[in-house]
Order: C-alpha cells, then sequence, then structure tokens
C-alpha cells in the first residue's frame, strides 16, 4: 500500500466514548514507545476522556479512523493558548496504531480535521511536533500544506536524550488575508 492512499474500508468519523479504550492504547503505546509527545507517564482512560471532553466542549474536532470497527488511530486540534486573542489558532494532534503508520492515516485524519477546523472558524492551524527525527509527522504536515517555521532546540528530555520540537503552520481558510467572524 502506498504512502499516499489509506487502507481500503477506512472510516473517518468523531470519536465516541466506546472509541476510550482504543484511543487510550494508542496513545499509551506512543508515550511509552515514541517521541512525538513529551509526556513521559501515559493516562488512563477516565484522563483521556476528560481531555477528549475538553476539546469537544469547545466546539472542535477529535476524529478516529477505523476498518472494520478497529481504531487505527485519531486526531484532534484544540486551541494553541487559552487565551482569548489566540481563539482562532489550533494546534493539531495525531498519533496511529503501530501497524497503521505508512498507509495514509495519518493524511487522511490530518486533511480531515483542516477541513472541520476551518468550518468551524479556526484560521490557523499549528503542528507541534517532538524530535526532529519524526520524519513521518513532519512529512505528512509538509504533505497538507504545512511550512517550517522553526525548531526549539533541546526542549524535552526524554529516553535519556534531549529531543527538538519542530513548528509547522498552515493557513486555514482564509487565513489573516481576512477578519474573522467574531
Amino acid at each position: 500500500m502506498s504512502a499516499t492512499s489509506a487502507p481500503a474500508g477506512a472510516l473517518l468519523r468523531p470519536s465516541i466514548a466506546a472509541d476510550l479504550d482504543a484511543i487510550t492504547a494508542i496513545y499509551r503505546q506512543a508515550v511509552l514507545h515514541g517521541t512525538g509527545t513529551f509526556e513521559l507517564d501515559p493516562p488512563g482512560a477516565a484522563e483521556m476522556a476528560r481531555r477528549r471532553d475538553d476539546v469537544l466542549a469547545r466546539g472542535l474536532p477529535w476524529l478516529v479512523a477505523e476498518v472494520d470497527g478497529q481504531v487505527l488511530g485519531y486526531a484532534y486540534a484544540n486551541v494553541f493558548r487559552p487565551r482569548p486573542a489566540y481563539r482562532f489558532c489550533v494546534e493539531d494532534s495525531i498519533y496511529l496504531h503501530p501497524d497503521a503508520r505508512r498507509q495514509g492515516v495519518g493524511r487522511l485524519l490530518l486533511a480531515e480535521l483542516i477541513a472541520r477546523c476551518t468550518a468551524a472558524g479556526a484560521t490557523q492551524m499549528l503542528a507541534v511536533i517532538g524530535d526532529t527525527g519524526n520524519a513521518g509527522s513532519i512529512t505528512v504536515h509538509r504533505g497538507c500544506g504545512f511550512a517550517d517555521v522553526g525548531v526549539f532546540k533541546a526542549a524535552g528530555w526524554k529516553f535519556g536524550r534531549w529531543l527538538d520540537v519542530v513548528l509547522m503552520q498552515r493557513a486555514l481558510g482564509l487565513g489573516d488575508s481576512a477578519t474573522p467572524a467574531a
């Protein structure tokens, strides 16, 4: 399967409470074995439910990709910062089951997330990617129109080494060429 096509029968949909066990397991694997998140201790299902509820309460999307009822990955957008001036700027997060990587699932989730955030009135989307070696995430973001805007050097310490943070950005809709709706 090519990196630009998702698995046959892949379905994107809003997450539901019944997805939380799969979401928690996917994130647990990312925390314990990956550098895409700088979290060190994996949160349990109750904390993941609280995080999901917080995102949904803001009117922002939390999506899952599934095939035959199995959750392959999830993506969500949340406010970049809590201050009101940032209200049109969101930050994306995407996590995939290890078996779903390099199959186009991340790109599919990100494209849908972009569409839904644009429809919700966001004008900028930021990617704050853990580890300059996270080629999969960087490539997916570039493929969806994100531009490199900077690197925080040695911003995190995980797995006995310093990790950089890659910053990427993409305008949504008219971006900064128009005044946003109040």
